[in-house]
């Protein structure tokens, strides 16, 4: 279902008997119209004698659903039918996922509705400066993390399927950069998690600059070699959680991402909203039945102790951690934290600490008005883990099916880039993107500065705009004082040097990668249709903020550079991402 809104429609007289029979089950129930066999969350409300009570039943009456076409309601029901055959099809570990019939459903998702997405912004949002043009003179070294989150791009699809144009600071241009897979070359052996791929050619929206673009593709880990996985869910059940797009999709999701694991993986559960509790001990996915059974009774209700579930959720993954599999946290929450820990500084220096002893947290967001997304970002870059938003049931199956692998296997860890310019070759420089990832010149080489990590088979993309030395492009006027200056020959073939700092996951010392950035590293066969497609991800990027670097490069420009280069497109995201532009020409502010 891709749009979901809070309000339920019947017609004439059947819309008054229906409510009271809906509200007279509520009263009755407790649980608002749920059935019997549906119970409450138990929650630890103190620690010291364990108490658990049920969460108290909210008095509000659950609001009502405006009705859409119904064919669209068929439409989502073909969506499920799809990708329960998309999950039984694809590479599994050791097990194939359960059909979709087979789900645990949320009661406040009715059978009988059709639900209708309210136009709503996302929530809370940093807000960033679009990186500056910097002369090469001045400031010839840019030092940055690599960033392999994706959120971004959900939430501007979300707010583009509502006919509405993204607001600026939600798009991020690295997250939508590298929300897609790029056939980049592979390293040879594992003794190097990836080889960075180098590729110059000129701007398609700015005569006489060139692109430097820079693709890193981290080795896989095949099925049968994939270590061990002990997963503590963290899910959020507080009162914001009710609505159909947030707990009802996250019971959906995690019955997707436990059909990717092996019998021999550990899943616990835990739950937070006025306190939290442990719903589900470990328990070995050949035990399916109890996790699903554990995921069936959620409800939401009550405030949101978030800092509190984040602590549990770490002293149950320690409590049973395993050296030899990856003990990763899973948070699904749209991270309205208003009691408990609720400092975002707090929480964020907690993460930090809990992730030196091995234990990693990635963060699922869902839903909208009220979600924290910079805070999310916050916590999954802090624990080592990867911030995914997820809109709908297909990018469920995107991150935690499709790219299970990527979004669980660390290969690498403190991934920081550092690009040298040639201010004999180079005029000028900006990095597209990364505005929230740059770092201090001297944090490159200092090991105890926190970067990005690179999964299993992920692969990273970093774009530089850079006017060569001598083109009628440059914009930023020769220093009166710095002119004539020069450089050893033998370096007049180089526009800048690359190097690349990344830690093996075991290990606390980094390694080093270096390569020189030439004019002659033009691309060819299916890299240039990987570096053109990334450039018209970047290009409406830069439309959708707005930016004075883009010209009059157009959306219609956009989309003819990204069909022609959509490549096989197996999963049909690059086919989405070209209807995007188109909805972006006909959105409103």
């Amino acid at each position: 279902m891709p749009s979901l809104r809070n309000t339920l429609l019947y017609s004439g007289a059947a819309l008054s008997v229906a409510a009271g029979v809906w509200f007279a089950l509520q009263s009755s129930s407790g649980i608002g119209g749920e059935t019997d066999d549906t119970i409450p969350v138990p929650l630890v409300i103190d620690s010291k004698d364990k108490a658990l009570l049920h969460e108290p039943p909210t008095s509000e009456p659950k609001p009502l659903v405006t009705a859409v076409a119904a064919e669209e309601q068929a439409a989502h029901e073909r969506e499920i039918q799809s990708l329960s055959e998309m999950a039984k099809s694809a590479p599994q570990r050791l097990m194939a996922p359960s059909p979709m019939s087979d789900m645990a459903v949320s009661p406040n998702i009715r059978p009988d509705v059709v639900y209708v997405e309210e136009q709503v912004d996302i929530g809370n949002i940093q807000s960033t400066e679009t990186n500056p043009l910097k002369k090469t003179s001045e400031e010839a070294v840019s030092t940055f993390s690599i960033d392999v989150d994706t959120a971004s791009y959900s939430m501007v699809r979300r707010m583009l399927n509502q006919g509405r144009l993204p607001q600026v600071d939600t798009v991020r241009i690295e997250e939508m950069l590298n929300y897609f897979d790029y056939q980049y070359p592979k390293p040879e052996s594992t003794a190097v998690p990836f080889e960075p791929t180098i590729v110059v050619q000129p701007s398609p929206w700015a005569k006489g600059k060139q692109l430097v673009h820079i693709g890193i593709k981290g080795y896989d880990i095949e099925s049968a070699t994939q270590p061990d996985s002990n997963l503590v869910l963290l899910l959020d059940v507080s009162g914001s959680m009710s609505q159909p797009d947030k707990l009802p999709l996250v019971k959906q999701s995690m019955e997707l991402l436990l059909s990717t694991l092996k019998p021999t993986d550990t899943i616990s559960i835990v739950v937070y909203a006025g306190a939290a509790g442990e719903v589900l001990p470990p328990t070995k996915v050949a035990d399916k039945q109890k996790i699903l059974s554990a995921l069936t009774q959620l409800q939401a209700g009550g405030s949101t102790a978030g800092g509190q579930g984040i602590e549990l959720a770490y002293a149950l993954a320690e409590q049973n951690f395993n050296k030899e599999a990856v003990n990763r946290i899973i948070i699904a929450t749209d991270g309205d934290f208003n009691v408990g820990i609720s400092d975002p500084k707090a929480l964020k220096s907690l993460v930090e600490r809990k992730r030196e002893s091995g234990v990693y947290l990635s963060v699922l967001g869902f839903g909208r008005g009220n979600y924290n997304d910079h805070l999310m970002q916050e916590l999954a870059q802090n624990g080592n883990g990867v911030a995914a938003y997820i809109d709908s049931l297909s990018e469920a199956q995107k991150v935690l099916v499709h790219q299970a692998t990527s979004n669980l296997f660390t290969i690498a860890k403190d991934v920081k880039i550092q690009v040298e310019f040639n201010p004999a070759t180079v005029s000028e420089y900006r990095l597209i993107g990364y505005e929230t990832r740059a770092l201090k010149r001297e944090d490159f080489n200092n090991d105890k500065v926190d970067a990005g990590d690179v999964g299993a088979g992920h692969s990273v993309t970093a774009i530089y705009e850079i006017t060569p030395v001598g083109s009628e492009a440059q914009l930023i006027d020769e220093s009166r004082y710095q002119q004539g200056r020069r450089l050893p020959s033998d370096l007049s073939d180089e526009y800048g040097f690359l190097k690349i700092r990344y830690k093996l996951p075991n290990e606390n010392t980094s390694r080093l990668i270096e390569k020189p950035i030439k004019p002659s590293l033009v691309a060819q066969g299916i890299l240039q249709q990987e570096v053109n497609f990334a450039i018209a991800v970047a290009a409406f990027g830069e439309r959708l903020r707005s930016t004075k670097y883009i010209n009059d490069y157009s959306f219609d420009a956009i989309i003819d550079l990204a069909q022609a280069h959509k490549g096989s497109d197996d999963y049909g995201y690059r086919s989405e991402f070209v209807q995007l532009v188109r909805k972006a020409k006909l959105a409103k502010l």
